[in-house]
C-alpha cells in the first residue's frame, strides 16, 4: 500500500480534449500552361503569310495542323527552314540551302526568286508537299507549286532532298552553304527528321519578308 500523499502523486491527470481538427483545405485548381505564343517568334511575319496561303488554298490541304515556313529573308549560315507545330507550338529549324540562280555571285544570301525554267533558282509562294521517293538524292520529297509564282516547280523537279554542301561544317569552312538548282536542300543526316515531320500533304511556304 502507497501512503495516500503517494498515491495522489501517481494518479495521471486527465487529459485534455484534443482539440478538433482544422477543416482540409482543397488545393488550387491547376492552372494549364498556356501554349507558345507563336507571335513572338522571329518567324512571326512569315508563320502570317502560311496561314494566309492555308485560307487561300484551302481546297489543298486537309492536314492544317503543321506547315514548313523557308525563310530566305535570311543568310544560308542561318537555321531558316522552320517546322511549325500549329497546335502544340513546337518548331524544329534547319539549314536549308536556295537555287544558284538566285544567288550568282554565291553570296550566300538568296537575291531573286525565279519560276523559270532552267533559271536554277528558287521559286516563292506556297507548295504542297507530295510524296516520298528514293531518286538520285537519295530519300527525296516531291513538290507541287500551287500559285503563279512556283507553279513549274513539277516540271522544274523542285523537290526536297539533302546534300553534302548543307552542314555546319561547310558553314565552318566557307561561311556559308552550298547552292542547290532551285531545291530546298537539307543536311543528309536531317533529311529523315525533315520528311517525316511533313508528311505528304502540308504547306511549305518560301518568302523573303
Amino acid at each position: 500500500m502507497l501512503p495516500s500523499s503517494v498515491a495522489r502523486a501517481a494518479v495521471a491527470e486527465p487529459a485534455a480534449p484534443a482539440a478538433p481538427a482544422a477543416p482540409a483545405v482543397p488545393a488550387p485548381p491547376a492552372v494549364p500552361k498556356p501554349l507558345p505564343v507563336l507571335t513572338a517568334k522571329p518567324y512571326a511575319r512569315m508563320l502570317d503569310r502560311a496561314r494566309a496561303a492555308l485560307d487561300r488554298h484551302q481546297d489543298s490541304f486537309d492536314l492544317r495542323d503543321r506547315v514548313a515556313l523557308a525563310d530566305f529573308s535570311k543568310a544560308s549560315r542561318d537555321f531558316r527552314f522552320h517546322i511549325v507545330d500549329l497546335i502544340g507550338g513546337q518548331t524544329s529549324s534547319y539549314l536549308v540551302a536556295h537555287g544558284r540562280g538566285s544567288d550568282p555571285e554565291h553570296s550566300g544570301w538568296l537575291r531573286s526568286f525565279s519560276n523559270q525554267p532552267e533559271s536554277m533558282a528558287t521559286s516563292d509562294g506556297a507548295y504542297k508537299t507530295g510524296e516520298i521517293y528514293d531518286g538520285k538524292h537519295g530519300v527525296s520529297m516531291r513538290l507541287i507549286g500551287l500559285d503563279p509564282t512556283n507553279n513549274n516547280a513539277d516540271p522544274r523537279a523542285i523537290v526536297i532532298h539533302s546534300a553534302d554542301y548543307v552542314s555546319e561544317n561547310h558553314i565552318a569552312t566557307w561561311g556559308k552553304l552550298g547552292r542547290s538548282e532551285g531545291c530546298f536542300v537539307v543536311a543528309p543526316h536531317l533529311i529523315a527528321q525533315v520528311l517525316g515531320l511533313l508528311g505528304p500533304g502540308r504547306l511549305l511556304y518560301a518568302d523573303k519578308v
